[in-house]
């Protein structure tokens, strides 16, 4: 004959300490499986297009055979020397950028540094530098994005100066910068108090062991 078993389940408020440390391991371990980085992405296309990147995009396809285009920006992370971000786009010449830049980040400074030496590169070539970003490979790091510069003239005018080693070491810094804006969201969100909240708001339960239930 069939037999019922009951089984006491808690909140996660209603846990002992120890258990609420295995109840926040499974949640960091399984609890990830959303686009958690989107609101990061969304800041930096804005900022792209700040300082006049205009970011690639690829085709991801749906549920049901719709497709939707998606910027091309990616990233590893976060436990390996080899981990980092990477975007693919088009750079030129955009007026009043860093102004634009220092009123929507005005405590940002490596932001502040990155628009004025773009600025000061655009200035020396007559602003008219372009720049290419491309991926290569199979990691996801700054230096990971071949760039390649050039003047957007009539004439075949060469580069001024040392321009397109700035562009380039720029462009990467901006690359290395998302990745610290992903890190410091993710610490965030696997932060003891994070998870808490998400737990208690889910009404997630759990044994008297921690273990997740149902």
């Amino acid at each position: 004959m069939p037999q019922v078993i009951a089984t006491s389940v808690y909140r996660f408020d209603e846990l002992p300490e120890a258990a609420k440390s295995e109840a926040r391991s499974w949640y960091r371990e399984g609890g990830f499986d959303y686009a958690w980085y989107d609101a990061v992405y969304e800041d930096f296309q804005h900022i792209a297009e700040i300082l006049g990147i205009h970011l690639k995009t690829r085709t991801t396809r749906l549920v049901g055979g719709r497709t939707r285009e998606n910027p091309c920006i990616w990233f590893s992370g976060f436990w390996s020397q080899s981990d980092g971000a990477a975007w693919e786009g088009v750079y030129s010449y955009r007026k009043s950028a860093a102004a634009e830049l220092r009123a929507y980040a005005p405590k940002d400074k490596t932001l502040h540094r990155i628009a004025e030496s773009l600025q000061a590169a655009q200035r020396q070539n007559f602003y008219q530098l372009r720049a290419e970003v491309t991926h290569r490979g199979n990691y996801y790091h700054a230096f990971t994005m071949a760039v390649s510069a050039s003047r957007d003239s009539a004439a075949a005018v060469k580069i001024v100066g040392d321009a397109e080693s700035i562009v380039t070491d720029v462009l990467r810094d901006l690359a290395n910068w998302l990745y610290r804006q992903l890190k410091q969201e993710y610490d965030y969100l696997t932060s003891d108090e994070a998870v808490n909240e998400t737990l208690i708001a889910n009404g997630f339960t759990f044994t008297d062991e921690g273990r997740r239930f149902g």
